[in-house]
């Protein structure tokens, strides 16, 4: 029997993981208050098997994460039907909230986005950031991926 379209598409363990690693911005999905999904860019870091974030501690996604911790993860590209790839993840949320280790994180989201090494004001001025803010930690439970160039352009 021929593997299905979704088998052609899906990607490897490792492709996913340099597809990740290589996307810049995530959209993350929370439960809103009324019932309505809330979808929000985020810059992320890959640590481990986890992808981490920080936002300010009281935006409308981390009340959501503290009333329902879950969440999905979607990272994307393409510009054509041939060409979309994207790896979409569910995921437990662990809001952490120690200063020292939202700051940090912020230290490897600024080192990530900027693609240079901090100067010490811009370490300081993290740290000045990191009591406002929090870490989020996103366990995955679950991972779909699709990547349409597998198809070289059978549709």
């Amino acid at each position: 029997m021929a593997p299905s379209r979704r088998d052609q598409i899906t990607m490897t363990g490792d492709e996913v993981a340099a597809f990740v690693a290589e996307q810049r911005t995530l959209i993350c999905a929370t439960n809103g208050p009324d019932g309505w999904p809330h979808l929000m860019p985020l810059w992320y870091v890959v640590r481990g098997e986890d992808i981490w974030a920080w936002t300010y501690a009281a935006s409308q996604k981390v009340r959501n994460l503290e009333r329902d911790d879950r969440a999905t993860l979607q990272v994307e590209a393409g510009d054509s039907y041939d060409q979309l790839r994207g790896v979409m993840i569910t995921a437990n949320t662990e809001i952490v909230r120690d200063p020292a280790v939202v700051a940090e994180l912020g230290a490897a989201l600024a080192q990530r986005y900027a693609g240079t090494p901090l100067e010490p004001a811009a370490r300081e001025a993290i740290r000045g950031q990191a009591t406002r803010r929090v870490a989020l930690r996103f366990l995955a439970q679950r991972v779909a991926s699709w990547d349409h160039r597998k198809l070289a352009g059978a549709y």
